[in-house]
């Protein structure tokens, strides 16, 4: 399966791909939370949804519940599914050369790369949001950055660094996370954000300030 990053794409959230008949009317994507399930690999290859998924495997240091035992090599094993058309991968974990492997193997397997970074404490000053899109950007398809904002500035100053980078010509995936922030992520695709995620189950959300999917859909559509 394919997921082309030139257009907007929703990512419904779940660690249950029995769940994806129910996201197929309002989204493009899955994004499977393999840290969030027992059994992930035996998951993907079970799965014969029609909606490609974007793998990730988020770290317990970033958010997530998966340690860091063999949780790369389980990422680097699911680009091997058909149904994998994209993998989420902590810019952190990338910097550090953890994850070589994992992205050479996805590069090889012509499998997307999205590279996460998450502030669950605030948010950066805006040159700070743009150095850290602009460095995740080196290494992926699509940079990931998520903070989480206290006021109105924070998150202008989500949306202005997602139009920068947009109109240099990269491609972003930003979001302000927790109440303050929550309408970006209905917002920032206007300026340019290529993802957006809403939780297939509003009672599992998996980031705070985060709407339900078919809130989330309607939204942007209507922004468009």
């Amino acid at each position: 399966m394919e997921l082309d990053f030139d257009s907007f794409v929703l990512a419904a959230s779940t660690a249950d791909l029995s769940e994806e008949p129910t996201a197929r009317e309002h989204a493009d994507a899955i994004e499977f939370r393999m840290d969030l399930t027992d059994e992930p690999l035996a998951a993907l290859e079970a799965y014969d949804g029609e909606l490609p998924l974007l793998a990730t495997n988020r770290a317990d240091w970033e958010g997530g519940d998966a340690d860091e035992d063999g949780r790369l090599e389980a990422l680097t094993e699911a680009t091997g599914f058909d149904a994998v058309a994209a993998i989420d991968v902590e810019l952190e974990s990338i910097v550090d050369g953890d994850a070589e492997e994992t992205l050479e193997t996805a590069r090889n397997r012509d499998v997307s790369i999205v590279a996460s970074a998450h502030d669950f404490e605030g948010t950066p000053p805006r040159t700070g949001l743009v150095r850290t899109l602009t460095e995740a950007g080196k290494y992926a398809d699509v940079a990931k950055l998520a903070v989480t904002a206290d006021s109105k500035a924070d998150t202008l100053a989500v949306l202005s660094a997602t139009e920068q980078l947009t109109a240099h010509g990269d491609t972003v995936a930003t979001m302000a996370m927790g109440d303050v922030g929550s309408h970006t992520r209905a917002v920032a695709p206007v300026y340019g954000s290529k993802i957006g995620y809403a939780p297939v189950d509003p009672a599992a959300a998996t980031a705070p300030g985060q709407y339900d999917l078919e809130t989330l859909s309607e939204l942007v559509t209507r922004l468009e």
